[in-house]
Formats: C-alpha cells, structure tokens, sequence
C-alpha cells in the first residue's frame, strides 16, 4: 500500500495562506483533499522563515502556522547528513539546492509524493505530481 505521507514545496503552502496568488483556489482544494483523506504532511522547518519571509501579509502567514501546521502537520529538520548529501548533488549535477534539499527530505520521511507547481523539480525517488495529477 502506497504511503499517505506527502511533501509540501513552498510554492504550495505559499499558494495556501496568499489569496492573491492565482493558484489559491487550487491549493485550498488540495488541502481539503489532504484533510478529508487523512493524509500526513510534511514540510522542512526552513519552509517557516522562508514563507513568513516571502509573505506580503505577515499576519495571515503566523495564523496559517499557528492553526494549521503547528497543528496538523509535520515540520522536519534536515540535519547535517541530508544537508550534505544535498550539497554534494546540488555541486555535481548542477541543480537547485532547495528542490534537492526539500526532495530528499521527502525521501527520508517516506512520503509517497513531493506537490509542487515546479515544472522542473528536481527527481531523488520520490514522486513529484502538481494540483492536478495529486487530487
């Protein structure tokens, strides 16, 4: 039986808390999806500093983390290990640091799936499905 383990990037729980972004409505319907089929959720706890970074509403950014990820989610750390095996591949095969960083995370928490509206994510074994191909 196939994980009901999921990985989150960025742009996804970004898409989540910003009404203005135009995938919102999207991502609501995929956290609805997650919800109502009991699914675990994952995200790095760098994600935090990076989504209240990004925000141009502070204040619905520190609600969204209070009420739902404190709450329902999962927030993993990378560790050194991963941190390194990160850099060595992101050095090699020339890619985004944060995609490999946030895929072997997934890889290592044995999620069955990376959602991300990155057209190119990076590939480490995991399966790496957009809004549409997820719900």
């Amino acid at each position: 039986m196939e994980s009901k383990a999921v990985f989150l990037d960025t742009n996804i729980v970004a898409d989540m808390i910003d009404s203005r972004r135009s995938n919102h409505p999207l991502s609501l319907r995929l956290l609805e999806h997650l919800m109502l089929e009991s699914y675990e959720v994952f995200i790095s706890e760098d994600m935090v500093s990076t989504l209240y970074y990004i925000s141009d509403d502070k204040e619905a950014t520190l609600a969204f983390l209070e009420h739902v990820v404190y709450v329902d989610w999962h927030v993993v750390p990378y560790g050194k290990d991963l941190l390194m095996e990160a850099t060595h591949i992101a050095s090699m095969e020339k890619i985004d640091l944060e995609d490999i960083l946030q895929c072997l995370c997934a890889r290592d928490h044995g999620c069955s799936a990376l959602i991300t509206c990155d057209q190119t994510f990076v590939d480490c074994g995991v399966r790496i499905v957009d809004y549409a191909a997820f719900a």
